[in-house]
């Protein structure tokens, strides 16, 4: 693995699968997730679910993010945040990408103690296309996604045209 420090509280971890740029296509519709957790060894659970997510017949892995570990946010007392982000391609609808996420969220043993909280594995829509939703359960983009760089950051270093 190696590690690049970004700034004073951020670094940039490659290794892996993470990045990853696939150069087949589907040519199905394109989403950008944003995984991260902080409670148990979120780099080997990140793998785990880069192998799990490309062995589905759902989704189509395009491309990963380096990961990122950054300081939390909202609630300070608990572990740095690893990041990162994976560009799929998908037939499922927003709101079925998010079904199947939250499955995924649970398969992977999600525990999400309370809002901000330390969690072993969160999943989140960033961007689906071009769409825009803002719904009780699903807000599309994701909201602000361009103040934090647990996004930003990762973004950055993707080859993809998505945001």
């Amino acid at each position: 693995m190696l590690v690049k420090s970004i700034g004073d509280k951020n670094l940039l971890l490659r290794g892996g699968h993470y990045p990853y740029l696939s150069a087949k296509s589907s040519g199905k519709r394109e989403a950008l997730l944003g995984i991260g957790g902080n409670i148990g060894d979120v780099v080997r659970r990140f793998e785990h679910l880069f192998a799990f997510l490309n062995r589905s017949p759902l989704v189509h892995i395009k491309e990963t993010s380096p990961i990122l570990r950054n300081p939390p946010f909202g609630y300070l007392e608990q572990e740095d945040f690893y990041n990162a982000l994976i560009r799929i391609e998908t037939d499922l609808t927003p709101k079925a990408l998010l079904r199947y996420i939250l499955k995924v969220e649970k398969r992977f043993g999600r525990k999400r103690l309370f809002k901000d909280g330390p969690r072993t594995l969160d999943i989140d829509i960033v961007f689906y296309e071009n769409v825009s939703l803002d719904e009780e359960r699903l807000t599309i983009p994701h909201p602000h996604w361009f103040e934090r760089d647990s996004v930003l950051i990762p973004l950055s270093y993707m080859k993809g045209d998505l945001a």
